[in-house]
């Protein structure tokens, strides 16, 4: 069967009636618990896993990882209006899609959300048709040296790339880095920065983390002014549509975003976390005016959201091809094949071509019915910011303490998430970017896991770092980016002596 032959084989079989309904329903509620901060993708993945016993695999895939990018969709709009980004994707996009809220844009960021997530689907479609072999075998190229050195690549990036001070950006990522150290250790089962605590045996909750470092502190910095006003006037259509000059800016982002998505969502272990906040610094890297960044920057929203969605597209390459989950959601949809008795891997096309092509054209048809929902409904959610703030910020408040609460039923999560908001608020006044920290805090544990496999596999010797190509040439741009860092700021210095 060819490529052709299957993806229309695929449409065939994603549009009937018994299997579209599937497909709807899981975009819909992907996109509704997407939107409440805190509860994402996985705790509804979860919950809808006991229904996937009674329907056939082929419409619980479809309806699972609806589900999954319907709330990749949703996860914005929290992020945008509120600053309340229940994931770490979403919490790039709130770094400039928030700022142009305040600005009166609210409806501009979310369509800029909305279309780029679109087209980040269609690139990340197109290579999963296209490359799904290349990919595969790149995939399982990469050994636990090449993904320790490509992580701590993608940390220096981050923190120097486009950044007016980097070391207060190496001085967060670090901090997130030790953050992610709390806990038990994996290894030895040594408690690590516990203090006897036994909530913390598990480290620190990271929907607290990130509600806490964006949304509280946000909501702090907003108590000196408790008759804000949020938006006064009736947004229509033209009030939705972005300028002439922020549609020129779009389709670079968007495809840059969508390239590097589809890369890392591929690479088991990475996803849409890591591609999300490389797509935001490669922007503000090749921008001619990075100094807008941060301050309501359509491509500080259109490229990570580009990323991200690609990234949840491409994530299915390892998982049905080679049985590898990337992330704890595909974890998931492998537990749901594995029920219904079908076993993932380079034989699954063959064996299962209904299901594989049946689940690209999902990816299709899914995305575009979550454009045609949101857009209509970008007017409802712009709507919430005319509500008096002195009452909007008692409301998210109860929804923080919820969405953080119901991930593991600890009362402690939302003393913590208290405590990380003042902690975040203090940062944001000494200007340090809470982003950084969260991403130090996610790729740590990734980054131990995979250094100590990868000395234990060379017997403790350091230079398997160089004598691996791929992870040669990582650690060499690192040295490069760290170079180029250290001559900026000299020349930054120099130009201060002299001026």
């Amino acid at each position: 069967m060819t490529t052709w032959e299957g993806l229309l084989h695929g449409i065939g079989f994603a549009l009937q009636p018994g299997v579209l309904v599937y497909c709807v329903l899981g975009v819909v509620l992907g996109t509704f618990v997407g939107v409440l901060p805190g509860i994402g993708a996985m705790a509804a993945i979860s919950l809808l896993l006991p229904i996937t016993y009674y329907i056939t695999p082929e419409a619980a895939l479809i309806m699972l990882a609806g589900v999954y990018y319907g709330a990749q969709y949703g996860g914005s709009v929290a992020s945008i209006l509120m600053r309340l980004p229940g994931t770490p994707q979403s919490a790039v996009t709130s770094l400039d899609g928030y700022p142009l809220a305040r600005e009166g844009r609210a409806g501009v960021a979310l369509f800029t959300a909305m279309a780029s997530s679109f087209a980040g689907s269609l690139i990340g479609i197109a290579v999963l048709v296209t490359l799904a072999g290349w990919l595969a075998r790149a995939a399982t190229a990469f050994g636990a040296a090449d993904y320790a050195a490509m992580m701590i690549l993608g940390l220096v990036a981050a923190s120097t790339i486009g950044s007016s001070s980097p070391v207060k950006g190496f001085a967060m990522v670090v901090l997130g880095l030790l953050l992610g150290c709390v806990g038990t250790d994996v290894n030895s089962g040594v408690q690590r920065f516990t203090f006897g605590r036994t909530e913390l045996l598990d480290g620190i909750n990271l929907v607290a983390l990130a509600m806490g470092l964006f949304g509280v502190a946000e909501l702090i910095a907003n108590v000196r002014d408790p008759d804000r006003q949020g938006v006064t006037a009736r947004i229509g259509l033209r009030g939705l549509m972005p300028r002439r000059d922020d549609l020129r800016r779009l389709p670079g982002p968007i495809l840059r975003g969508g390239a590097l998505g589809s890369f890392f969502g591929a690479l088991p272990g990475t996803g849409s976390t890591l591609s999300s906040f490389l797509a935001y610094a490669l922007e503000r890297r090749v921008s001619r005016r990075p100094e807008r960044f941060g301050k309501g920057a359509v491509e500080g929203i259109s490229a990570p959201e580009a990323a991200n969605n690609a990234a949840s597209i491409s994530a299915f390459v390892p998982t049905l091809t080679l049985g590898i989950p990337g992330d704890p959601i595909m974890a998931l949809m492998l537990g749901a094949l594995v029920i219904h008795g079908v076993q993932p891997g380079p034989l699954m096309l063959e064996a299962r071509p209904e299901m594989f092509w049946g689940l690209v054209a999902s990816f299709g048809i899914g995305n575009l019915l979550l454009l045609i929902l949101n857009l209509p409904l970008i007017g409802i959610w712009v709507s919430m910011l005319r509500i008096p703030f002195r009452w909007l910020y008692p409301a998210i408040l109860v929804f923080l303490c919820l969405g953080v609460y119901s991930v593991r039923g600890l009362t402690f999560d939302i003393a913590a998430v208290a405590a990380i908001g003042l902690a975040g608020y203090l940062l944001a006044l000494a200007r340090f970017s809470p982003a950084l920290l969260l991403l130090g805090f996610v790729l740590g544990p990734l980054i131990e896991t995979n250094l100590r496999r990868a000395m234990l596999i060379a017997r403790g010797d350091p230079m398997v770092f160089l004598e691996r190509p791929i992870a040669a040439g990582f650690m060499l741009a690192t040295v490069g980016l760290l170079a180029l860092a250290l001559w900026q700021a000299w020349r930054r210095r120099a130009a201060a002596r002299t001026g």
